[in-house]
């Protein structure tokens, strides 16, 4: 591989303040403080997601992200929304592999009315039959919606796991099976409360304008007084890594061209962030705009396929994620084969791997990463539900300050370390889509 000497940049390091305490329920706090707008985010993770979810219980934890915007025994279904947006706010959840979140925006001054609505939802959720069958028809509806009655539903998010992964944790549809959603009761739901939600298993985290020992006093007021539960136990659901390639078909009769999607696992982005670094960095330099090198080959040269993309992650975060999980490719290819797609990715590693990367296409990407994260700080909700998610997996928020200098510090010898180590075809997983409904095969 080529020697360069790599010229010295000046890397913007965002200097955002992040204290933290822990309340005596166990409840973590991190906070933001900056007064540079009157508004106020908050963002309160729950340490259970996806992979949480036992035998039996697919789509529990989406289901139940649900069933806590159903009231509570103090408010009535909807009056906390209304609250919200009453006072100019807007509030919203989501479900990921490894945690469920709340969130919410606000002018400064209603900063105390969403602690009390998040703090609310914590002490309790209002569980009936009524609410649970209403809620789990919705979620039948929205897989109906977003699954099985679009074309590529639940590609690659769903349908690629079970190819990479043998375990039942990493593998199963988080979306759930209606059977095991119509299975779901009252005690099962209340269960899942009592065992996800309590404090010690949960982060918060508030960015914005504020006065830090009163939103300190605030947060004590009341979140205080919430009974202290034992945080259940974080699952174990390592894997060793696949030692042939993995391969699956699955038919689409709404699918107007065949895809694929390549799983490749990665290091652990805890443990090992700086090798996991690296492979963020990678998985850019191949697949990041009309300059990265799988376009040119793929859609400019070789004319096999229309749109090529890639993300570490189950949803293209690399960092809301534990470890195992997996970098993809993605592709839809009208104009060839799944082989021909393949072939041309393993003789882009491979040259990444031989000829390595200049400095000028390296220090592009790592702009492109670097303004993103900035962009992404420059959003109060987004900045609240990212300091939440780094001190709820790594404790460590800081990274929100310190990642620009750790993605321009990957030097080229690492990508190329990453891509030989783990862009191997005998350990990848590969999910073809097919148009039709494979009848006729």
């Amino acid at each position: 591989m080529p020697t360069t000497t790599k010229k010295k940049r000046k890397i913007p390091k965002p200097a955002l303040a992040v204290e933290r305490f822990t309340l005596r329920n166990g409840l973590r706090v991190v906070l933001g403080q900056d007064r540079s707008a009157p508004a106020v985010a908050i963002t309160v993770n729950y340490d259970v997601g996806f992979r949480s979810e036992p035998e039996g219980r697919t789509g529990f934890a989406h289901l139940f992200e649900h069933l806590m915007f159903q009231g509570s025994t103090n408010l009535e279904k909807g009056e906390a929304d209304k609250l919200i947006e009453g006072n100019g706010g807007v509030m919203n959840g989501s479900t990921r592999s490894d945690y469920t979140n709340y969130i919410s925006q606000l002018p400064a001054n209603a900063l105390e009315l969403g602690l009390f609505l998040e703090a609310d939802r914590m002490r309790s959720t209002r569980i009936d039959e009524e609410n649970l069958q209403n809620q789990i028809d919705v979620v039948k509806e929205e897989i109906r919606v977003n699954v099985l009655n679009r074309p590529y539903g639940g590609f690659p998010w769903i349908d690629l796991p079970p190819v990479m992964f043998e375990s039942f944790n990493n593998a199963h549809n988080g979306y759930g099976s209606f059977v095991d959603l119509e299975s779901a009761t009252v005690d099962d739901a209340q269960d899942f409360f009592d065992t996800f939600y309590a404090p010690a298993n949960a982060q918060l985290a508030v960015t914005g304008d504020f006065d830090v020992a009163k939103i300190t006093a605030l947060i004590e007021k009341h979140f205080g007084d919430i009974k202290r539960r034992k945080a259940p136990k974080i699952p174990d659901v390592g894997e060793a890594l696949p030692t042939k390639e993995r391969r699956a078909t699955k038919y689409d009769p709404m699918a107007p061209m065949p895809a694929l999607a390549a799983g490749y696992r990665v290091p652990d982005p805890v443990k090992q962030l700086d090798e996991y670094l690296a492979a963020v960095v990678m998985i850019e330099v191949l697949t990041d705009g009309e300059g990265s090198r799988l376009h040119q080959r793929l859609v400019k040269e070789d004319r096999v396929a229309s749109h090529i993309g890639g993300m570490i992650g189950t949803f293209g975060d690399p960092f809301d994620v534990r470890d195992p999980t997996m970098l993809q490719f993605l592709a839809y290819h009208p104009g060839g084969t799944a082989e021909q797609v393949l072939r041309a990715v393993d003789e882009e590693v491979e040259k990444l791997v031989e000829d390595g990367i200049a400095d000028e296409e390296l220090e592009r990407v790592q702009t492109s990463l670097v303004s993103g994260h900035l962009r992404r700080l420059d959003n109060l909700l987004q900045r609240s539900m990212f300091m939440a998610t780094l001190e709820q997996q790594r404790k460590r928020a800081e990274l929100v300050n310190d990642l620009p200098e750790l993605l321009a510090a990957v030097e080229p010898e690492g990508i190329v370390d990453a891509a030989e180590g783990w862009l191997q075809p005998q350990t990848r997983a590969v999910l073809e889509v097919r148009p039709g409904t494979g009848e006729d095969q």
